[in-house]
């Protein structure tokens, strides 16, 4: 038979403990069951002022093509497009066009558009006009022509270059251009001629970190003459701060106001999301992002560190689902082998896991958004507490009714010996199955079912 868990506080000290708690909050920074944060970054004067929505657009699909080691299906692939669709990603950028049949890709546009007529996709790795016929048949809403960072030593990414290496052929042949302005110029003819395919543009303009800003504001003044619709700011190297990130936002929309403007930050130094956040108090227009901040290298801006940030810290609103976001990070997982850490911010396994400890476990059943700035149940996530080396029986005590069990006094003490000594030869935490094998052994029983009609 079943004991009665200890109750520590009266209800009436309950109620004046959760009132203690809610005169630091204030509405908006703080939402029930979605997060509870300070009410100082609501405030312009110190967070300086924000939009009162950004645009992210979804990378993932082409960023994987970048991870080494993978290997993804078409079929995987457009099942996961759906995935982010469904998840109401405003903008996504597919995987790369070529060697794919024009039957096959328009099925993924029609499976996006019949979902949202209005979700705006985009075909990447544009380099010349042969590439520009697929995505217009397919029915594309746009495409990204990259444009090179330097002048001559751009010709190190030229993939005819190394082929006609590789032929024994002499690629000086190739006739490419010798110094920047001739390959913006190339970029340029292409953003005409996709133009007169009727595909919107975005260019953007890699390794933005090496560009000076008068070198920046030429260059987009040839794109945007040419037609494109939107500038990229990409930072593949991850090398600018916010604060440059968001001046080179500031000064591109200064000097081109009717035209969007876009930026691809890695993750280098961490500060990905930090870019995002600053190039969109600066005026960005979109902000590229990928599931689990999956790219080459350190990776992009995560797409759900991103949603949580933008709208729980700012209150921006971004149009993404949340309650999505968990089981579209472990999805992408599946799809990639990569695995993110178990602290991975807003959709780790274990992020909203604080330790075993009686006071840390039991502050949940009083606010769930104590040590939690964010809800887990905001981004689709849960909590599962194991019992460590510090836990106590209050602990041990919810963690049996959630195995289904019936605590006692008796058990939970008797047990909780037996867990600790097991932790300790293993010399690591025990599995739920064990530790509901060792209840058993202290003598708990399982639980009753609850009688029919008063589940």
């Amino acid at each position: 038979m079943a004991d009665r868990k200890p109750q520590v506080f009266t209800e009436t000290e309950l109620r004046e403990i959760k009132e203690d708690i809610n005169r630091a909050r204030r509405p908006r920074a703080y939402e029930p069951g979605r997060w509870s944060v300070s009410p100082l970054n609501r405030d312009p004067e110190v967070a300086g002022r924000m939009p009162t929505s950004v645009r992210f657009r979804d990378i993932t699909l082409r960023a994987i093509e970048a991870l080494p080691g993978v290997v993804v299906s078409t079929r995987a692939k457009s099942e996961y497009l759906r995935q982010l669709v469904e998840a109401g990603v405003p903008e996504i950028v597919t995987a790369g066009v070529r060697d794919r049949g024009d039957d096959e890709l328009r099925r993924d546009i029609e499976m996006v558009k019949s979902i949202d007529p209005d979700r705006r996709v985009t075909c990447p790795l544009v380099f010349s006009a042969r590439d520009l016929a697929a995505p217009a048949r397919a029915g594309y809403d746009a495409v990204q022509i990259w444009v090179p960072p330097w002048g001559g030593a751009s010709r190190l990414y030229e993939a005819g270059v190394h082929a006609a290496a590789w032929r024994g052929d002499d690629w000086r042949d190739l006739g490419l251009p010798s110094d920047r302005a001739g390959f913006v110029a190339r970029a340029a003819d292409l953003v005409t001629r996709a133009r007169d395919l009727g595909l919107e543009v975005t260019a953007p303009l890699l390794m933005v970190s090496f560009l000076s800003i008068e070198e920046l504001l030429e260059t987009c003044s040839v794109l945007v003459h040419a037609g494109a619709n939107e500038i990229g700011l990409f930072d593949g190297p991850g090398a600018m701060s916010p604060e440059a990130y968001g001046h080179l936002v500031a000064q591109t929309k200064a000097h081109f106001p009717d035209v969007r403007v876009g930026i691809h930050p890695h993750n280098t130094f961490g500060l990905a999301v930090a870019a995002a956040i600053a190039a969109a108090r600066n005026g960005v227009d979109v902000v590229e992002v990928s599931v689990n901040g999956y790219c080459g290298g350190p990776g992009n801006a995560d797409l759900s560190v991103a949603t949580a940030a933008f709208e729980a810290l700012y209150g921006v609103e971004t149009g993404i689902r949340p309650e999505r976001l968990k089981a579209l990070a472990r999805a992408g997982e599946r799809l990639t082998g990569y695995r993110t850490a178990y602290n991975h911010p807003v959709t780790g396994d274990r992020v909203y896991n604080w330790g075993g400890m009686d006071f840390i476990t039991q502050e949940l059943g009083i606010d769930e958004l104590l040590h939690n700035a964010i809800a887990p149940g905001w981004s689709g996530s849960t909590i599962d507490i194991p019992i460590t080396e510090v836990s106590g029986p209050f602990t041990l005590w919810d963690k049996m009714i959630r195995l289904g069990l019936a605590p006692t006094h008796q058990t939970v003490e008797t047990a909780l010996g037996m867990i600790k000594s097991e932790i300790e030869k293993q010399g690591s935490l025990l599995t739920d199955a064990q530790v509901k094998d060792l209840c058993r052994a202290a003598g708990a029983t399982t639980a009753p079912m609850p009688a029919e009609g008063h589940a």
